[in-house]
């Protein structure tokens, strides 16, 4: 296990223990996905809470201030407890570890989309039902990112199963099939 990983787990773990004994669990994991986009938007926010000039009391406040309104106790415990620890430069890969574990007991598929063009909401529906028949699981989270470098189409990543329907890839299959040939 990478050494992020076994300092992010047991913060994890306790996270999800504790929102699944208050069965707040998905209103967490909601709010988990809003705080990583809030932190990974924010190259300010970052700095501030991995600054080693700043005192652990200033961070809880400031955190405090930011999140007290949008997250549940157990989860503000959890951003207090990193600020105490002086682990909030973690706080991310805690976070997504915490995800990660998240989807493990709710057996839901992580499914990365890149698209050469914004998905729209029935093409996002067609994908689900397919990656859902694919990974042989009732629920799929999808994480799209628009990517206009694949020219066209898209490329899906469920763990180490990938599906590469985009012209790039094409072009690329087409030019090794060429390769081979000569």
């Amino acid at each position: 296990m990478p050494l992020l990983n076994t300092i992010a787990t047991p913060y994890a773990e306790a996270l999800l223990q504790v929102a699944e004994s208050r069965q707040e669990t998905d209103t967490v994991a909601d709010q988990v996905r809003g705080l990583l986009a809030t932190w990974n938007d924010s190259a300010e926010l970052r700095d501030a809470m991995s600054s080693p000039v700043l005192e652990p009391d200033a961070k809880k406040a400031a955190l405090l201030a930011l999140f007290q309104d949008q997250t549940t106790p157990s989860l503000l415990n959890l951003l207090k407890l990193l600020a105490d620890r002086q682990r909030l430069p973690v706080m991310d890969a805690v976070l997504i570890r915490f995800l990660e574990l998240y989807r493990d007991l709710r057996r839901i598929t992580l499914a990365n989309v890149r698209s050469a063009t914004p998905l729209t909401a029935e093409q996002q529906e067609q994908l689900n039902q397919r990656v859902k028949a694919i990974a042989g699981t009732d629920e799929v989270e999808l994480d799209v990112q628009v990517d206009p470098s694949l020219i066209g189409g898209f490329i899906v990543r469920m763990g180490s199963q990938v599906i590469d329907a985009s012209l790039s890839g094409q072009v690329r299959r087409l030019g090794l099939a060429l390769a081979k040939v000569s």
